[in-house]
């Protein structure tokens, strides 16, 4: 009885797997393309323009490390570098307790309506931020503005959002957390449900109460989740612009003009490409700065599977 079972020989094996990969690499070339195009070139760009006097227009010239040297000497540039800074460290955790909290709230399927509740807090991130901060402006606004005509409604009077500085700060940090933290909400759901549950009947077992359970088992569990949002919600609010540029412009005096919003006025406002540019890679050495104390330091609160 002839052998049905032959092998494949193996020049017909390497084809086939060249004709996979070439396969994959087709499927992956748009993306590929996509991050060269409107991310390493204008990166390499950016450290091109960075040593030269350079407005965007007439012929570049040539200056080395001088924008680099000015910016250090740039009071300016330290204001708007503490704002970034200060409105990261008030933005960052709220934003964690909100969208911890609301993955808590609405990781059961025991709640009625509990679909139309996460897409309704998710809604936010599917418009354009341009829209959020807008609609944020009209909520916030001094003479126009929601909340001030439901405070004048009840005899109140209303906030001056727009010319208070800490009122405006405020304002920005809102926005902030309310167009973002629909994503951080579903990935802490979906790392909830990854919940080991015979270990959360176990410690119920043990006489241990539902905060007990989340100290000792449900946020250790966690640690990976959010090292990664500590991580993505960082640069975010170190990257903040919207908000800032269509809330308050930056004002009032300068208590929303953040690091990213700096930069744009430099570049496309004033015209100063080259100076622009070089406050652009300071800002990515500072977050990877950031990013890399965040990733050292996790080795000592993130726990692997091997921990629990």
């Amino acid at each position: 009885m002839a052998n049905t079972n032959t092998a494949v020989p193996a020049p017909a094996r390497r084809k086939k797997r060249d004709t996979r990969q070439l396969w994959a690499f087709g499927f992956c070339l748009p993306n590929i393309l996509f991050f060269l195009v409107f991310f390493v070139a204008p990166a390499i760009g950016g450290v091109w323009n960075s040593v030269f006097d350079y407005n965007g227009f007439k012929q570049m010239d040539f200056v080395g490390l001088s924008n680099y040297m000015k910016l250090f000497r740039d009071p300016e540039f330290y204001k708007t570098l503490w704002q970034t800074i200060l409105y990261s460290i008030v933005s960052v955790p709220l934003g964690y307790a909100v969208a911890l909290g609301l993955g808590l709230l609405l990781s059961s399927e025991k709640i009625k309506g509990i679909t139309i509740l996460r897409i309704l807090i998710y809604w936010p991130i599917l418009l354009s931020t341009i829209m959020v901060g807008l609609t944020w402006r009209w909520i916030f606004g001094e003479s126009f503005g929601l909340i001030n005509y439901l405070l004048q409604c009840i005899g109140l009077d209303g906030i001056k959002w727009a010319t208070n500085p800490t009122a405006a700060f405020i304002t920005t940090i809102i926005a902030g957390i309310w167009s973002g933290c629909g994503t951080n909400m579903l990935i802490f759901i979906g790392a909830l449900k990854q919940v080991p549950g015979e270990l959360l009947e176990a410690a119920n077992l043990d006489g241990a109460n539902k905060w007990q359970r989340f100290l000792r088992i449900t946020l250790p569990c966690l640690s990976p989740i959010i090292l990664y949002n500590l991580v993505m919600q960082t640069i975010t609010a170190f990257m903040a612009f919207t908000q800032a540029f269509v809330i308050t412009q930056g004002g009032p005096n300068d208590a929303t003009n953040f690091y990213a919003l700096y930069v744009y006025n430099h570049a496309f406002k004033w015209s100063n490409m080259g100076y622009a540019s070089a406050m652009s890679w300071l800002m990515l050495v500072l977050i990877s700065l950031i990013t890399f104390i965040l990733f050292k330091s996790s080795k000592f609160w993130v726990f692997s599977e091997a921990d629990q």
